[in-house]
């Protein structure tokens, strides 16, 4: 390892072609990734104007930690959906959950649950609308202004649902006067094909029209064929400029996910010793390229013991599929009047889920609808005495109507559901310029949360009550539960009986218990949040900056006894920071420090409910600690040639992390300490580091261009590093990933007025399936695994009218 960063070091700091600190490809030096270039030539980096502040400003000049990905570096570093982020943003970890489930994590915050009835921990927003599921967050990454990546919790400006952070997805709106489009298109290994493009239309010269769309179509990555993408977006904006003070744009797009979804392999097994309590793994000795669908990972199946059932586990249907659409219309109406600029946004959104994914070794049937409808309004004040201002409400309603059904084969799990939200905030922010470099500026946020919960979960269990000579279950002929969609669809020999009963199977010697749980509850929080920071312009191009937040997640519900739903959580963040220009602007050095304090931390987790299910339920676990420090880099030591390198150090610890589980018929599987008192096991992970949290996360990268007559080379590579970091909250060993470095390249040709360009790419050269989370199959005790992308490469070609 030190061989490698010494060696990438002294390769001109091959810097992260990563999300580039809010430069965009000018004049010179014209980009094939996400890294600044030149302004014009002998002006040196250029900027990037943001809106994460609510106001449009230069990244630079903003004193917030922010990652910036430009729309252009979205296309070329080959991002289509959110787990692609990964490569591209140091701080951020996605995961694919199964189907469209998404979990979002900055620095070891983020959401561990992916159903329908709990919020996510970073607030994702697209053209500045709240989405309130991960699951709509696909099909959004096409003809992009930009993307903005808020580290730290948003407490006023962004208030909902945003304790770790907020990612901005901003399409590229119309151009007035104009009439121009561009295309882009690529071919590569596993039969890729990408293919996005654009329309940008004139309508006289108060109006314009701009359609965009985009269609990912790739097998899958593992031999079974799933971890596929087959993605279909279309958009359509139109802007009007009424009057001279007034501005109004309305959008409305569309989104298809199908194919079979993410994929997994099977790890090992975990085998329990009765004598010692303790569990040992046994690893499978598959490739992780071998899907479970594939014959050999079917045959490894059969060898996993179900307990309860008293049988090992049969082969699995390959019956995966993704039909998931989503819809949405919005609306930004902008006036100027006196004394300020009054914004406006409504939006409403609609998602329909059907898929079957099976990443855990066992079925989850999802069907659910989602509707949400929003309006936010903000006045951005003119400037009183030495006071700016932002004045803002929001209005927040979502409805959830799921139906699922988790089916393990020896368990599952009927549930159904009907959640609602009703959020309503006031936010104001105070800037006091107390003199022409110094700032202070206060925000505060006022947040109500009304929800309400009714839902039930059906589970029926196969238990084995014969027993062999040495006691253990032995049901070998019993058959196991297939999946369906509702428990009315079982057939002979299954008897689904009264709620708290049970019926035998035939003359199996095992029997069919069922076990009801509803839940009808509520929840009514009411909270402030808040900012206070200072700024200092130690010159024009040199920024200090301080900050204090507070952020806070709502609390949520789940379906399962004893857990029926949980409290708030609340992080304080410390934050201080320096963004600099040095050397003519050729030299780019950001530095910033965190300290984040967590409370009442939300965990979600697969366990043991109280009436003796297995369940995936939420609970407020305690509080940790997160601190650190990041250095972001950008080097244009020629106008043709830059360098840029991203390093983050984490240090993060559970400072509490205690939960209690029944007795089962299994002693619990986990990394972390457990004592037996009665029938409760006490399980403590407290001192463990937090989840998705690298120590060290290292990217470098460099760029070249060479010009020859009117056309031009360009070349780039980038390299990233991770420490070792967990990926469950298990924390067995199994679950820890080892350092790793994923490292891309490319080379492009094209005319100097960029009217097109060819590029040949490849990306993860090492050609290592990165582990990024490990699936639990209770049952049979088995890890699974799902993993980043292999070695791809292939051809792109970029054209622009």
């Amino acid at each position: 390892m030190k061989f490698r960063f010494l060696a990438g070091t002294a390769l001109a700091l091959l810097a992260p072609l990563h999300a580039a600190q809010a430069q965009d490809a000018g004049s010179n030096a014209q980009t094939i990734t996400n890294t600044p270039s030149a302004a014009e030539p002998g002006e040196g980096l250029a900027d990037i104007i943001v809106t994460a502040q609510r106001r449009s400003e230069s990244a630079q000049r903003a004193g917030i930690a922010i990652d910036v990905v430009t729309g252009s570096a979205v296309t070329n570093q080959g991002i289509t959906q959110p787990s692609d982020l990964n490569r591209i943003v140091p701080s951020l970890n996605v995961q694919d959950a199964g189907g469209a489930n998404k979990t979002f994590f900055l620095r070891g915050v983020g959401n561990f649950t992916v159903n329908g009835y709990s919020d996510p921990a970073i607030a994702v927003n697209y053209d500045g609308v709240y989405l309130g599921r991960p699951t709509s967050t696909s099909g959004l990454f096409y003809d992009l202004e930009r993307l903005e990546v808020l580290k730290g919790p948003q407490g006023t400006l962004y208030g909902r649902n945003a304790t770790a952070g907020a990612i901005n997805i901003l399409p590229a709106k119309p151009k007035l006067g104009e009439n121009s489009g561009f295309f882009t298109g690529s071919y590569g290994n596993y039969d890729a094909i990408v293919a996005q493009g654009a329309l940008n239309l004139a309508l006289g010269k108060d109006a314009a029209l701009r359609v965009s769309g985009t269609v990912t179509d790739r097998s899958g990555y593992l031999s079974d064929g799933t971890s596929d993408e087959k993605t279909q977006a279309a958009r359509a904006q139109l802007l009007v400029q009424v009057s001279p003070d007034l501005r109004v744009r309305i959008g409305a797009d569309y989104s298809h996910t199908g194919g079979k979804g993410v994929g997994s392999s099977y790890e090992g097994s975990y085998a329990l010793n009765r004598g010692t309590g303790q569990y040992s793994f046994v690893p499978s000795g598959l490739d992780r390229s071998v899907g479970i669908f594939d014959p050999a990972a079917q045959a490894y199946r059969q060898t996993l013991f179900l307990g309860v059932a008293g049988r090992n586990a049969a082969p699995l249907e390959d019956d995966v599929y993704q039909n998931n659409d989503f819809y949405g219309v919005n609306g930004e109406m902008t006036l100027d009047v006196g004394g300020g600029t009054l914004t406006v946004i409504p939006a409403y959104r609609h998602a329909k889920l059907d898929y079957v994914f099976a990443a855990p070794s066992f079925y989850g049937y999802i069907r659910e609808k989602d509707d949400q409808f929003s309006l936010e309004a903000r006045f951005a004040g003119e400037r009183i005495g030495i006071f700016d201002y932002i004045l803002g409400a929001f209005y927040y309603d979502e409805s959830v109507k799921g139906d699922y059904t988790f089916a393990q084969q020896a368990l599952n799990s009927y549930q159904t559901f009907d959640s609602s939200t009703k959020s309503t905030a006031l936010f104001a922010r105070l800037t006091a310029n107390i003199t022409d470099r110094a700032r202070l500026i206060g925000g505060v946020r006022y947040t109500r949360d009304n929800k309400d919960f009714t839902g039930q979960a059906d589970v029926l269990v196969v238990v084995c009550t014969a027993r062999n000579a040495f006691g253990a279950p032995n049901c070998p002929n019993v058959p196991l539960l297939p999946l369906t969609a509702t428990m009315d669809q079982l057939q002979a020999p299954f008897i689904v009986p009264p709620a708290g009963q049970a019926r035998p199977i035939g003359a199996t010697g095992a029997i069919l218990s069922r076990v009801l749980t509803v839940v009808d509850t509520g929840l009514n929080n009411n909270e402030v949040t808040w900012r206070a920071a200072a700024e200092f312009d130690v010159s024009s191009r040199s920024l200090l900056y301080a900050s204090v937040e507070r952020g806070y997640r709502s609390g949520g519900f789940s379906v399962a006894a004893g857990y029926e739903s949980y409290a708030p959580e609340f992080i304080t963040a410390y934050t201080i920071g320096s963004k600099n220009r040095l050397f003519d602007n050729k030299l780019q050095l950001n530095l910033e420090a965190f300290w984040w304090k967590y409370k009442n931390q939300q965990i979600g987790r697969i366990g043991i409910d109280a009436n003796g299910n297995q369940g995936q339920f939420s609970q407020n676990i305690g509080q940790s600690s997160i601190k650190g420090a990041e250095a972001d880099i950008q080097f244009l030591p020629l106008p043709d040639t830059l360098f840029s390198a991203n390093i983050q150090y984490l240090d993060t610890k559970y400072d509490s992390f205690i939960f209690t589980q029944p007795v089962g018929t299994s002693p619990p599987l986990t990394g972390c300490g457990t004592t037996l008192t009665g029938a409760v096991y006490t399980i403590d992970c407290s001192g463990f580091p937090a989840f998705n949290a690298p120590k060290w996360t290292i990217s470098m990268g460099a760029q070249q261009t060479v010009r020859f007559g009117d056309f031009k080379l360009v070349g780039g590579v980038d390299t990233q590093y991770r420490s070792s970091r967990y990926v469950q909250v298990e924390f067995l060993p199994q679950e820890l990933v080892g350092e790793t470095w994923t490292t891309n390249a490319q080379l492009g040709i094209g005319p100097d007025d960029d009217r097109w360009q060819l590029t040949a790419f490849v990306r993860n050269i090492e050609d290592r399936r990165i582990v990024l989370n490990t699936p639990i199959y209770g049952l049979g005790s088995a890890l699974t695994a799902t993993t980043s992308a292999p070695r791809t490469y292939g051809l792109r070609v970029n054209t622009k009218f």
